[in-house]
């Protein structure tokens, strides 16, 4: 008798780095608002404060010739190559975004045709059977396409489904907001593929939630700060401080969900890819988490970051991380075969995602 099921794996992964390091001193001359008004704080003062809080030293911008699906094509080739596959047996490509392709210095966002369908042109995959399209799901899209892909090959629909997150926020950030301090530009792709077992691997449960509600305003477009601003022009707004009660009280909650789901312990889990938000946050999430479990304290080497020398690139943040921390280049991190892991994000909508996997 055959007990094998169909699961999700991991089969290669691929990221792309913008080379332009944009450090705090490279906001001295900004002139921030709030509420209208200028902030009449010491600019200097502002940066360090920011960077004490959010943990991010230094974040990426692209070329100005580039462009996000550029950038998603970049992640996608060098994932195929990873997962040493054919490009013409990828069944479904999911690209992850929220804005689209924006040229520099123009503001409006172009996602016609579907970033998807751009890369696979860029790719020249030729195949009509591989379906190209997007998901707009806020910084939770990558993990959102992922589950996506799972339920396409667990449904017997797919072999190969590749998952793109790539943003460039550097291009919809108010200059005069310092949030925008916060925001960067990056692209990863991770292909999954099928794989008969008897024993669970890969994907082996999944949580979702949109609390939409009282919390679909925390992160908008809206105008420039600067009110003498007039050129109609919206920006990417944030409410940062109730973004981060919000996150802090329900990601834990999402990701317990999982777990338990998975029934795993969350002593089992050896890495957690949590979205690269801000540091402050992620670590006050982190310790909520182990609280629901009667665990005072996070085990050590279990959180891995990158956002002090990439900042937040929404939707790139996890499969980023993930490909960096493979290949072995976030120092202490490793990922071994049978180990479980924790993927999960919070974002625009507000959405909330999480899945368990095994390596």
């Amino acid at each position: 008798m055959n007990n094998k099921q169909l699961f999700s794996v991991i089969a290669g992964t691929g990221c792309y780095i913008p080379e332009n390091i944009i450090s705090g001193d490279s906001f001295l001359s900004s002139i921030f608002y709030e509420n209208g008004a200028i902030i009449e704080k010491n600019i200097t003062e502002i940066i360090s404060k920011f960077s004490e809080i959010t943990e991010i030293m230094e974040r990426r911008y692209i070329d100005d010739v580039m462009l996000n699906s550029t950038i998603g094509a970049i992640a996608a080739q060098r994932a195929i190559y990873d997962a040493g596959i054919d490009k013409e047996t990828i069944d479904h490509i999911i690209f992850c975004h929220n804005f689209g392709d924006i040229e520099k210095g123009s503001n409006r966002m172009d996602m016609l045709p579907a970033l998807a369908v751009k890369v696979k042109q860029q790719l020249e995959i030729n195949n009509p059977d591989c379906v190209a399209y997007d998901i707009i799901f806020g910084c939770p899209g990558w993990v959102q396409g992922s589950i996506q892909a799972n339920y396409l090959i667990q449904s017997g629909d797919a072999k190969t489904v590749l998952v793109i997150g790539a943003e460039t926020l550097s291009r919809i950030i108010d200059p005069h907001d310092r949030d925008s301090m916060i925001f960067s530009d990056g692209a990863g792709a991770v292909i999954f593929r099928a794989e008969e077992s008897t024993e669970p691997t890969g994907i082996i449960a999944h949580k979702t939630s949109t609390y939409a509600g009282n919390w679909a305003n925390l992160l908008v477009m809206g105008p420039s700060g600067n009110p003498t601003v007039t050129d109609g022009n919206t920006y990417l707004k944030m409410n940062g401080r109730k973004l981060y009660e919000f996150a802090v009280v329900n990601v834990p909650q999402v990701v317990k969900m999982a777990i338990d789901k998975s029934g795993i312990s969350i002593t089992d889990i050896k890495t957690v890819f949590i979205h690269q938000a801000n540091g402050k946050m992620d670590n006050a999430i982190m310790k909520r988490l182990f609280k629901l479990y009667d665990m005072d304290t996070v085990p050590e080497n279990l959180v891995p970051m990158t956002i002090s020398w990439l900042g937040n690139s929404s939707v790139a943040t996890i499969p980023t991380l993930l490909d960096l921390v493979r290949k072995g280049q976030v120092e202490g991190y490793a990922v071994k075969k049978g180990e479980y892991a924790i993927f999960t994000s919070v974002g625009a909508g507000m959405h909330i995602n999480a899945f368990v996997y095994k390596f």
